[in-house]
């Protein structure tokens, strides 16, 4: 499946865009605590927030201040989740969720993107058919990995799915059951290289090498645009 080798070349690729990736977190931490309280023994959304910029090496006074910003403590702006659909090089599927203070600015910079990569952006609905949303947790594999616990603890702890891979786990859990599931792990003390709430492909799109050029340009441009958190494509791996 490879999805655990993409995941660890795009978070090195993150490391080099700190300060974008640091807006990013701000941005989600402040949301969830506007959203649930400023206590993320309370608000699964931030915990998660927090785990996810922690990861990240965001310092504490970051993560603070954005929780701060999220309950009121601090002047901040009116950020709205917006999702896009639409299709890349080649015609892969793409998800595209963003958390922005300017709609209409987040919107013409997705069409600017999609139109200069040979995409299009599409209409509500028009992909998100060919995906599932899903809790997604990929875990690191080392030597003192116990395949066999960790997945009877993951599938005890309500996981639907269990696969080894030759870089580390990758366990599939229904979104409500997600917190259960990590839960149950984190009394592990295993490394995470990725556990989000995710939007899993159920079809896959191959494309040539020039269109994946295109593609990996394209996501690129994404990933350094503060607006946009996640993105989800149907890209066929090799």
């Amino acid at each position: 499946m490879g999805r655990i080798h993409n995941i660890e070349g795009k978070k090195n690729k993150m490391d080099s865009l700190r300060s974008s990736v640091f807006t990013k977190h701000a941005r989600s931490i402040t949301v969830a605590a506007r959203e649930g309280g400023g206590n993320p023994d309370y608000n699964a959304a931030l915990k998660l927030a927090i785990e996810k910029a922690k990861a990240d090496n965001m310092p504490n006074d970051n993560i603070n201040r954005a929780i701060k910003k999220g309950i009121g403590a601090g002047d901040g702006e009116n950020y709205e989740h917006i999702t896009y659909e639409g299709y890349g090089p080649g015609g892969v599927a793409m998800i595209i969720d963003v958390l922005t203070d300017n709609k209409n600015r987040a919107a013409g910079n997705i069409r600017h993107y999609l139109d200069k990569a040979g995409g299009n952006l599409g209409t509500a609905g028009c992909v998100s058919f060919m995906f599932e949303r899903k809790g997604a947790l990929f875990i690191a594999k080392d030597d003192n990995s116990d395949e066999d616990k960790l997945m009877e603890v993951a599938l005890e702890a309500g996981a639907e799915d269990f696969v080894a891979e030759e870089e580390g786990f990758e366990i599939i859990t229904a979104p409500e059951d997600f917190a259960a599931v990590k839960e149950a792990l984190d009394s592990l003390n295993v490394t995470y290289l990725s556990a989000e709430i995710s939007m899993l492909p159920s079809t896959y799109t191959a494309i040539d090498a020039q269109h994946k050029k295109a593609l990996e340009k394209l996501l690129d441009q994404l990933d350094d645009d503060d607006d946009v958190q996640n993105v989800y494509t149907n890209l066929e791996q090799a």
